[in-house]
């Protein structure tokens, strides 16, 4: 098992002239299950900077989407590192609708993982493998742990990261598309008060709010669940921390099928559990004082493919949990 940076996958065998092209991959454990059960049909339905993003709607449970990602990619919770190029990763499906898909609106996204696509874009998962057409076979070698643990947390720490975290999000270009939305405002407002009936409220509005692939909405709980659970749960006295994301998290998750993107979905199931990206889980871990918050931070607002992931919304989420699980604290 690996955590950390970027474990270095082996390179993909070409094969035989037409056959699919194989390379091992380092699996997170969020999709062992998707990829060690019984065999699932999926679809390949968008292709982002290194990642291709399959949906597997008839898995039993979430996460339901696998990224699978070249080295250099974003390391989303559930995604399998393969050995294989970015560009190469491209090429191994057709440039079809729902390939393309990937800043449009969430029902053209919802409509496109249902969409029928040619034999090259199907996918399936079992027995260890992810394979896409007749043109690319994952197998998962190894595994990494998408949880990262937080040691002992001082209030001081917690409020000093949270400001460098802050200052780099507004810094950021660019930035947290909804910094100034009314129902992010007023949920961090209640959060920071205790008030779950109106967290609740408001965060169930920002469920699929916004366009992408993960809509600006869904970013920002995925950093509030974060920081709340694996922050709040570091600090002393963080218990209403951790309760407030229980709730929060039964309240975003419920029907997020049907109210948002599938790997929006798929990203909340993996908050809600305290499972994050390794550049998100680098940040976790500056907030806390274990490494330096400032560059950690600064890489996850940079990273490939951040504004079709909204890594900025998924920073200020966090800057709101860590304010959250403060105001909570018993100092």
């Amino acid at each position: 098992m690996t955590t950390g940076q970027h474990p270095a996958a082996a390179p993909g065998a070409p094969g035989p002239p037409g056959a699919p092209a194989e390379a091992a991959g380092i699996a997170s454990l969020a999709v062992r299950d998707l990829l060690h059960g019984p065999q699932q049909a999926g679809q390949v339905f968008a292709v982002v900077q290194g990642m291709l993003v399959v949906a597997f709607p008839g898995a039993p449970r979430e996460p339901r989407v696998m990224a699978i990602s070249a080295p250099d990619a974003v390391r989303l919770p559930n995604a399998i590192i393969a050995g294989i190029p970015a560009a190469a990763l491209a090429m191994t499906v057709p440039a079809g609708p729902a390939a393309r898909s990937v800043t449009g609106p969430q029902k053209a996204l919802k409509k496109a993982a249902r969409t029928t696509e040619p034999p090259d874009g199907a996918a399936t998962a079992g027995g260890g493998w992810v394979r896409i057409g007749g043109t690319l076979n994952v197998q998962a070698r190894r595994w990494w742990d998408p949880s990262p643990v937080v040691g002992p947390l001082s209030r001081g720490r917690l409020d000093q990261g949270a400001a460098v975290l802050s200052r780099v999000c507004r810094q950021g270009t660019p930035g947290p598309a909804l910094a100034d939305h009314e129902a992010v405002q007023t949920l961090a407002t209640c959060c920071a008060a205790g008030d779950l009936a109106g967290s609740v409220e408001q965060a169930e509005h920002l469920v699929g709010l916004g366009a992408g692939i993960v809509p600006a909405g869904d970013s920002v709980l995925c950093g509030l669940l974060l920081a709340l659970r694996l922050l709040g749960g570091a600090i002393a006295g963080g218990s209403r921390a951790v309760w407030l994301a229980d709730w929060l998290s039964a309240a975003v998750t419920s029907y997020a099928s049907e109210r948002t993107t599938p790997l929006a979905a798929s990203l909340l199931h993996c908050a809600a559990r305290g499972q994050a990206s390794a550049e998100a889980a680098a940040v976790l871990h500056g907030v806390a004082g274990e490494d330096p918050v400032e560059p950690a931070a600064r890489r996850l607002l940079t990273v490939k493919a951040a504004a079709a992931l909204g890594t900025a919304d998924l920073a200020w989420g966090m800057v709101a949990g860590c304010r959250a699980a403060q105001a909570l604290s018993v100092s």
